[in-house]
């Protein structure tokens, strides 16, 4: 996107999808390249009315308060389909407070049930379970701890039992760097994000949580240069954004590859929809806009905010918005992982965070697309709540670094 000053938002015609920049299969269609070829033309049907009309642009609207509706309902009753996150209520209750607080709500009126609802899912030996009763797992019990700094009251930070929740940590942790999820469950890069995030932002790491973690996460970079989520592994969107928010926790951001890692991100955008892949032949999904989107001002931090231009993160921020506005919104409230998909909760959640991502520029530029009211809040991308969500967290138990 190209902008006239910081106030008033221009959007190229090049940011929207063009045919000239489809796929190509080299004569030899395969199944991904099929698939491939129908997103594209999903993609290009929906920008059609754009392309025609160019001066809707600059007026095309981000529907918030269809968004908050659709989000406080997933407060008060979920579809039947939702029965099988049944281990996933504490990320289902972070996705939804966290859209709320992004569109610029307040969570007063769901925090009590809020906190209450985290206290049962709470281990007795620290950690939280998916739900009450359910075992202790780092992923929920990131999104737990996270949902109690986004209701950001004195009894929602009361409610964590940093002691338990640090031994539980530190049992989670692997002699080679790596934590399990949970008691004989799988390691990876997304336990050790989680174990990290945690324990900076409630001021609870100490050398035993750090130690090891680092070299752990190097091994998890591949020659494409993201990372995996296991040495060896493919390079993944999610585990890139897990491992490089871990390395700038520790400080050690420096001991990856940075300019492959940027690389690879770069061309993990696709030409024609504007948005996401989360790996290579992989097809668009709404949900990357965060996971892929927050790498750039994630790496701008690690090199010394040489790794922008002009103050805007180096992807083109009005096509990863227009991608989401255009093919992406359900007209009744929530978005989708693309075109022909159904909203989620998951989505909308992942979606705003990217949208937010997209639209604060270094120092907080104005790199916002079409309607001016289209603004979130401003996401920090290391923890995946506002600033000043964070920024007061740390300030209520003093940050480690």
């Amino acid at each position: 996107a190209e902008y006239m000053g910081d106030s008033e938002p221009l959007v190229k015609m090049s940011s929207l999808g063009n045919a000239e920049w489809a796929s190509i299969d080299d004569g030899e269609p395969t199944h991904t390249s099929k698939e491939q070829a129908k997103i594209e033309k999903k993609v290009l049907d929906e920008f059609q009315l754009f392309r025609d009309s160019p001066e809707l642009l600059e007026r095309i609207d981000l529907l918030k308060e269809l968004h908050y509706v659709y989000i406080t309902d997933g407060f008060e009753s979920l579809p039947e389909s939702y029965s099988s996150l049944d281990a996933s209520r504490t990320w289902i209750l972070f996705w939804n407070l966290h859209g709320l607080e992004l569109l610029g709500h307040s969570l007063d009126a769901y925090a009590k049930r809020a906190i209450e609802f985290l206290k049962a899912c709470e281990s007795p030996t620290g950690g939280y379970g998916g739900g009450p009763g359910q075992l202790p797992h780092l992923a929920p019990t990131y999104a737990a701890v996270m949902s109690l700094l986004l209701i950001g009251t004195e009894e929602s930070y009361n409610a964590i039992n940093r002691g338990k929740l640090y031994d539980f940590l530190l049992k989670r942790k692997n002699p080679d760097g790596s934590f399990s999820v949970h008691d004989g469950g799988e390691s990876d890069v997304r336990g050790a994000y989680c174990a990290m995030a945690v324990a900076s932002i409630l001021n609870i790491m100490t050398e035993d949580l750090e130690r090891g973690v680092h070299d752990y996460v190097v091994k998890c970079q591949t020659y494409e240069g993201g990372l995996g989520g296991e040495p060896d592994n493919e390079a993944h969107g999610g585990y890139t954004y897990c491992g490089l928010a871990a390395m700038l926790i520790l400080g050690k951001a420096d001991r990856l590859d940075l300019n492959r890692l940027l690389a690879w991100s770069v061309n993990r955008q696709m030409s024609v929809e504007g948005g996401f892949q989360g790996r290579t032949n992989k097809l668009v999904d709404s949900c990357y806009s965060f996971w892929q989107g927050a790498v750039f001002e994630m790496v701008d931090m690690a090199m010394d905010n040489s790794a922008n231009h002009n103050g805007t993160f180096l992807f083109d921020e009005g096509a990863l918005q227009m991608y989401n506005y255009v093919c992406c919104q359900d007209v009744a409230g929530g978005l989708r992982d693309k075109p022909g998909k159904w909203r989620d909760y998951y989505h909308t959640c992942y979606a705003l965070s990217g949208i937010a991502c997209a639209q604060h520029g270094v120092d907080d530029k104005n790199t916002v697309t079409g309607a001016s009211s289209n603004v979130l809040r401003r996401n920090h991308p290391i923890f995946n709540i506002s600033h000043e969500t964070a920024a007061k967290a740390l300030a209520r138990f003093g940050y480690f670094h």
